[in-house]
């Protein structure tokens, strides 16, 4: 995986660094044998003693559904589009290169979820979901990221409440991607 990572393209959107890695936008494409890596790890760190995996469209699909796969908990995505059911939840989620909004489904007042996910940089997209969640008074047992792309981990944890378990943390210098 350090590897996989140090070898990472490196674009520009705006001023934002953006990395381009297999576990966080699919391509140039998965190999079997990373995403193993990757999602044992995860199952490995976190704590899936919960009621629902749950995760961000789109690339946390395929770690949710793996995770999904190995610990025999349920999944469920939060989807950037508006399906209209009852008890849809809408948040508004900015990040370093974009804002959109989120919606959430098909999770109840009590449950307990997991929260997993590919990156977390800004901690936009993860403070909104969370603070969703407690509106709809959802326990978070647990949240896993495999890459940790900042050097503000512990304001994003303070700001949500909530330790977020990473995997690694890298940092980008000079177009390159460092792991730390």
């Amino acid at each position: 995986m350090k590897a996989s990572l140090v070898a990472s393209a490196v674009v520009k959107r705006g001023d934002y660094d953006y990395m381009v890695h297999p576990i966080t936008d699919g391509i140039p494409r998965v190999e079997p044998q990373i995403l193993k890596e990757v999602t044992d790890a995860m199952a490995e760190a976190g704590n899936f003693d919960c009621d629902v995996i749950m995760t961000i469209e789109a690339l946390g699909i395929p770690l949710a559904a793996a995770l999904s796969l190995k610990t025999g908990k349920p999944f469920n995505v939060v989807r950037k589009r508006m399906y209209g059911l009852p008890g849809e939840v809408n948040l508004s989620q900015v990040t370093g290169y974009s804002k959109s909004a989120l919606f959430i489904d098909g999770i109840n007042a009590g449950e307990r979820v997991t929260i997993v996910d590919d990156v977390v940089s800004t901690g936009g997209t993860l403070w909104a979901l969370v603070e969703a969640l407690k509106k709809m008074q959802v326990k978070i047992v647990d949240i896993v990221v495999v890459i940790e792309k900042t050097d503000k981990k512990a304001e994003i944890e303070r700001k949500i409440g909530q330790q977020i378990k990473t995997l690694v943390k890298i940092e980008i210098v000079n177009g390159k991607v460092v792991v730390v």
